[in-house]
């Protein structure tokens, strides 16, 4: 319930009962810290604190009213404040806020406003501080954006005044609790289970593997999938902004880039990580997104030995991500011709993986292509899955068919050299459109 209709039973104004969590909130986060509560007895101490200070300052507040602020007083100060609940909620999959006042989560895919609501400017601010401080982090009028991920791996982005015109923003994108597995995706219908058959192999096989998508297209979750399929007898060395990836091997060693402190300096940027990581004897390089320079440095890490490497990018299609590649080798600021820098793409990258939000809000993989080296001055592509959308339901859902699209790769050969001999029902579209048939009957 909100603070307005918390006051239509207490007689308090809106302001008043802001002003009372407020002075709430200050008081026991102040209490908490120079008393040394232990974790475990914090609910009990701030329960019985605030049942204290209603009776000593004779504010009689109904039942409702008294567990709504109890209840908004133990978020802010042992959780998330007013988007514990969403936080909580396992169907939401990201929380937007635009503002105290303007709150969105996407669920299944699909946005809708919530009536969660902060009390102002102020209160999201405080929520802000509280995210980024343990994590050496912050965010103020000279450093206005920031990245940050919360307990749970869940990734964290804030902007604040004078970026954020209409109050700060917090946009949160959450991971499930439990690691999806590729059994999930099949079963989602985001990938066949050709596909995932035929991406083990490669993956096993050592192809370095570029995953391409859009903004929440769910890049993150297919590469967590993906790197599943990394033998657990292999170093791997994970690069990311701020750590999100969840793989599962014991062997791995996690780094993050850090920001510059005040004056300026400082900074470690994924491109510096890069680098250093090819000094720490790596099997693998998984780098959790190429948007810059480190681009020339993971393809040249790609060409001298370490293969098996995985990233992911923003791109709409298989050809935009290698035109994206093009131009994030150009910002390392070498002066190199397109032609060299083709050649480098085509020799490094072996798959691109494809996947994408669709207008419905499924999440597939809509192309698995094949990069198979140059023809002139220009990149071979060979699409060797593909989505075939058919049309759109009454409801609104895309209806469409994954299906393999007749073409054997060219790296067929180190597949079997490796012992993957995939058979004809892995390639084969008729094959496909029997058992789809099948099992729609």
């Amino acid at each position: 319930m909100e603070l307005e209709k918390q006051g239509e039973h207490t007689g308090l104004s809106q302001a008043d009962l802001i002003r009372l969590k407020k002075y709430l909130i200050v008081n026991l986060k102040r209490a908490l810290e120079s008393e040394g509560i232990p974790a475990p007895q914090r609910e009990s101490f701030i329960t019985q604190r605030i049942h204290l200070v209603l009776e000593q300052a004779k504010l009689s507040l109904p039942e409702v009213a008294h567990n709504q602020i109890l209840e908004q007083v133990m978020n802010d100060l042992l959780g998330f404040g007013p988007i514990q609940d969403l936080l909580d909620d396992p169907e939401i999959s990201e929380i937007m806020v635009n503002g105290p006042k303007n709150i969105y989560v996407e669920r299944r895919g699909q946005l809708s406003r919530v009536d969660a609501a902060f009390d102002n400017d102020e209160h999201v601010l405080r929520l802000i501080e509280r995210i980024v401080q343990p994590l050496g982090r912050h965010v103020d009028a000279d450093s206005p954006t920031v990245d940050a991920r919360l307990p749970d791996g869940s990734r964290v982005n804030a902007v604040v005044s004078p970026v954020a015109i209409d109050g700060p923003s917090i946009t949160i994108r959450k991971f499930s609790k439990d690691k999806l597995q590729v059994a999930d995706l099949i079963r989602f219908g985001s990938l066949t289970e050709g596909m995932a058959e035929f991406l083990r192999a490669c993956v096993i096989t050592r192809f370095n593997i570029l995953i391409s998508g859009g903004t929440g297209s769910g890049k993150t979750t297919l590469l967590n999938v993906l790197s599943g399929y990394i033998p657990d007898n292999e170093r791997i060395i994970t690069i990311e902004d701020a750590a999100e990836l969840q793989l599962q091997q014991d062997h791995v060693m996690r780094m993050e880039t850090k920001a510059a402190n005040p004056e300026g300096r400082g900074a470690v940027t994924i491109r510096d990580l890069v680098r250093n990581s090819l000094r720490m004897r790596p099997d693998r390089i998984v780098v959790g997104e190429c948007r810059g320079g480190e681009a020339l440095d993971m393809l040249q890490a790609m060409n001298t030995g370490h293969d098996g490497s995985l990233t992911t990018l923003h791109a709409n299609a298989p050809r935009d991500a290698l035109a994206r590649l093009e131009t994030l080798v150009l910002m390392a600021g070498m002066e190199l011709p397109i032609k060299v820098i083709r050649q480098q793409i085509s020799s490094a990258v072996d798959l691109i993986v494809q996947i994408t939000r669709l207008k419905d809000g499924q999440r597939k993989v809509t192309a698995v292509t094949e990069v198979g080296g140059m023809e002139g001055e220009l990149i071979i592509l060979t699409d060797i899955f593909k989505f075939d959308q058919t049309g759109i339901a009454e409801d609104g859902k895309v209806m469409g068919m994954l299906k393999p699209t007749g073409i054997r790769p060219l790296f067929t050969p180190r597949l079997e050299a490796a012992g993957f001999k995939l058979g004809a029902g892995v390639f084969a579209p008729d094959l496909v459109d029997i058992k789809n048939a099948r099992t729609a009957r």
